[in-house]
């Protein structure tokens, strides 16, 4: 017979690193760099990028 290789079970930590806190709307939202314009609003836009999960929002000025 072959050798027997003992499979370990992944923590709760690592089973759900950098998307649990996303899943329930906690994002950690950081500023993305560049500067937007909307033309038809004639504001400026602040782009966010999710440092965990990688979801964007913009916010008008």
């Amino acid at each position: 017979m072959g050798d027997v290789v003992p499979f370990k079970k992944r923590k709760l930590s690592e089973k759900h690193d950098k998307r649990g806190l996303c899943r329930s709307g906690f994002h950690k939202w950081e500023v993305m760099q560049g500067r937007r314009f909307d033309v038809k609003s004639g504001k400026l836009i602040t782009a966010y990028r999710c440092a965990r999960c990688g979801a964007e929002k913009n916010e008008a000025r």
